[in-house]
């Protein structure tokens, strides 16, 4: 496991974009052999999207040859609607850049049937070849996509009943109404993004400080379903300095000790100009 911390929300999400655009670079992605990439969707990822654009449009990045799988979507919640995922995707990212749309895999939250479309969803995942690196954040109470305290921590991509504490925070994509607000959404489960190769998990805020103690210096716990993200081969959670206010001080100092290691895996920034075809 590795701790990544920065000094603000910033930093922080430009580390994590550089260490995509490398993760996606070094794999030299073709059409025989996608780069598959797990995504979320909220505030903590906006900034990171941007800088991955930035990078399309420079010309140091392709996504033409990667597949994307979201962690969750809304129940009920018209695909149009300016606060669905889809719409969150396309807005903020998918359009900005080269990925076939085909390749942009987001739950459809309107199916007829919403079990039989979680079970293709992880058939697609696996007929992709799994996921190479899923990117998550949390919410304040240490969820992960919709895996709410209490989920079980081998869960599957299921539907999901929301928390109140979930909705509350919602409420404010909804004009803090919360009879707008979705109480159900379909979600990867814990145990399928603990499949995937490599999982970043990114944290910024006070107001998530107690989670990310709870994430890397607590137990497993299912109460704090990102927990289980230490028992992963390949973690990094990636921090900034408020997030760090719960951990100890020792804690804190060690990872500090390790960022000029942590800094190679995106330092120098690598580009795809010499390799797009």
């Amino acid at each position: 496991m590795r701790l990544v911390i920065l000094e603000d929300y910033d930093l922080a999400s430009e580390w994590a974009a550089k260490y995509i655009r490398n993760r996606i670079i070094t794999f030299r992605p073709t059409a025989q052999r996608y780069f598959t990439l797990g995504l979320p969707t909220g505030s903590t990822p906006y900034a990171c999207y941007k800088k991955l654009i930035e990078y399309h449009k420079s010309g140091d990045l392709s996504f033409k040859y990667v597949k994307t799988f979201n962690m969750d979507e809304y129940v009920g919640l018209p695909r149009a609607h300016p606060e669905s995922y889809h719409s969150y995707m396309w807005n903020n990212f998918f359009k900005h850049v080269d990925i076939d749309p085909a390749n942009a895999h987001i739950l459809d939250g309107n199916a007829q049937d919403l079990e039989a479309e979680c079970a293709v969803f992880e058939k697609d995942i696996a007929d992709a070849g799994g996921i190479d690196l899923f990117v998550g954040g949390i919410g304040p109470d240490g969820h992960i996509a919709f895996n709410e305290p209490g989920s079980s921590l081998v869960s599957r991509t299921r539907v999901k009943t929301l928390a109140k504490d979930t909705i509350v925070a919602n409420a404010r994509f909804f004009g803090h109404d919360l009879s707008k607000v979705p109480t159900m959404a379909l979600t990867v489960g814990v145990g399928t993004v603990m499949d995937s190769r490599e999982v970043m998990i990114v944290i910024t805020g006070a107001h998530k400080a107690f989670a990310l103690y709870k994430a890397i210096e607590d137990g497993v716990n299912h109460m704090w379903t990102v927990s289980a993200f230490q028992q992963h081969p390949r973690t990094i959670f990636v921090c900034d300095e408020d997030a760090t206010l719960e951990l100890r001080v020792k804690t804190v100092k060690y990872f500090k000790g390790l960022m000029h290691v942590h800094n190679k895996l995106v330092d120098p920034v690598l580009t795809m100009k010499n390799d797009l075809s």
